[in-house]
């Protein structure tokens, strides 16, 4: 049997989704059962949706006059319109465009007909996917030239998190109301997941790391737990999909940190290359 294992860091259900396409794959590129990679899902955050009725209502009206609609990712998008229970269009008397850093926000767009509508809603993405980040969105929203002092800008996001954007639209001028639409809960301690992980050749082992925040729990873990000494982690490899993730991987001691394109595709590609190596 191979030794060599994958360790996929997103939260349950998008980490089954990855792990299905990986195996798929895998499978045609045609690895035999014998060199097959053990593949384990560490969700290191799981994404708590909101559901208080509250925040219903104070998302209908915080809308009602806003100019644009940022969504920081897939995630705060499934938990608005689970909240919602509605049609983006009918939100509002008037159309709201939408920003989104990455792909995957524009397919769980997608997903709800938004986009698809006989009137279209603009959706603003970073045109390269080099550039699925903040940053990237934010050069995207300066092409419209707007007078940002007259605009009203809602943000739904997870609870805590970078601030760069809100920061940035503020500072130049746009009235800011972020919303908290879901939580991150940290793995618990005791889950029989990081027994699994504790029997790994970390020599052999890629990590796929997709969030900064999980990063950082996962350094607070190999902190807290002798089981996991950072001298350990030292041995593995890494690949992230944005720099500011890699950064993350490095200060927590992963011994080789690579970096790939956003995208579930990019990081089967990049996963494919270490398999080969």
């Amino acid at each position: 049997m191979s030794a060599k294992t994958i360790v996929i860091t997103r939260p349950s259900g998008q980490a089954r989704q990855l792990s299905e396409m990986l195996q798929s794959n895998l499978l045609a590129m045609g690895i035999n059962q014998q060199n097959f990679p053990a593949i384990i899902s560490l969700p290191l955050l799981t994404i708590v949706p909101k559901t208080d009725q509250s925040l219903v209502g104070q998302i209908e009206v915080a809308l009602k006059d806003a100019d644009l609609a940022i969504f920081v990712s897939p995630n705060a998008i499934e938990c608005v319109m689970r909240l919602l229970e509605r049609a983006w269009g009918d939100i509002s008397n008037q159309s709201i465009p939408i920003g989104v850093v990455g792909g995957s926000s524009m397919a769980a767009l997608r997903r709800h007909g938004v986009g698809d509508e006989s009137n279209p809603t603009q959706i603003i993405l970073p045109q390269n996917n080099a550039n699925w980040d903040s940053g990237g969105l934010w050069t995207e929203l300066k092409k419209l030239d707007w007078d940002w002092s007259t605009k009203k800008v809602i943000i739904f996001k997870g609870e805590g998190g970078r601030e760069w954007l809100a920061d940035t639209l503020k500072n130049a001028g746009a009235n800011i109301a972020a919303i908290s639409v879901y939580a991150r809960v940290p793995l618990d301690l005791d889950s029989p997941i990081w027994g699994d992980i504790r029997k790994i050749d970390f020599s052999q082992s890629l990590w796929l790391l997709t969030s900064s925040e999980a990063v950082r729990y996962l350094g607070q873990v190999i902190t807290d737990q002798t089981e996991l000494p950072k001298k350990t982690l030292a041995l593995a490899t890494a690949i992230c999909s944005h720099h500011n993730i890699a950064d993350a991987a490095e200060q927590i001691g992963f011994g080789k940190v690579l970096i790939c394109e956003p995208g579930d595709d990019a990081l089967i590609a990049a996963s494919q290359a270490w398999l080969s190596s």
